[in-house]
């Protein structure tokens, strides 16, 4: 994964803001080739994120970014992504290398003793979080801090390390500091439509030191 902006689509979000999710996409990927594009759709059905994930898929590829799905190895197998995360109420990673062969597959992460757990699998990158306090997750998990986001990032033995959880441009240069390798970011990126493209391009610098 090359440093920088891992952008999340969370459809929930993008739903209550009224912004339809490929236009939001196409927006995002202007800013050239960030990290990561993940589709996060917590109440979408299967059939419904199937489709999205179809029609996302192609945009990822023309802007050379890679693109995964949340939660579902077998949607993201069959719309040809690059690779799906998988949270702690997921499919096990071994199973899901299963379902989806061949795909990157990242991991989340919200204390020590998960991440040694992350650490020992062949996890592709680890997701560290919330690193900061979030609103966009309704059950997010306590917050981690700068402090143990740094520790795990040096005890990842170059492991790909991504932050998540309240990530915004003014403290984006922190993450970038205390190792990670990507911030992952939805509600920064939730600005007035002329401006998404240019907020993804700051956030991607900020996060990537370039």
């Amino acid at each position: 994964m090359r440093p920088g902006l891992y952008a999340i689509l969370d459809t929930d979000s993008l739903l209550r803001a009224a912004r339809p999710p490929l236009d939001f996409a196409r927006r995002v990927l202007d800013a050239g080739p960030i990290a990561a594009l993940q589709v996060r759709a917590k109440s979408m059905g299967a059939r419904d994120l199937l489709a999205l994930a179809t029609a996302l898929r192609p945009l990822a590829v023309d802007a050379a970014v890679p693109f995964f799905v949340n939660d579902r190895p077998d949607v993201a197998w069959l719309a040809g992504a690059d690779g799906v995360h998988l949270g702690q109420d997921d499919l096990p990673l071994a199973q899901a290398r299963r379902v989806a062969s061949g795909l990157l597959i990242g991991v989340s992460s919200h204390s020590l003793a998960e991440f040694a757990l992350a650490l020992a699998t062949d996890a592709d990158y680890i997701a560290v979080g919330p690193v900061f306090a979030t609103a966009t997750k309704a059950d997010a998990a306590p917050v981690v801090g700068l402090r143990t986001l740094r520790s795990l990032c040096a005890a990842a033995g170059g492991r790909a390390v991504v932050a998540i959880g309240g990530i915004t441009l003014g403290n984006a240069p922190e993450i970038r500091d205390a190792g990670a390798r990507a911030g992952a970011v939805i509600g920064a990126l939730l600005v007035d439509d002329r401006d998404v493209t240019s907020t993804a391009r700051a956030l991607h610098r900020a996060l990537s030191g370039t």
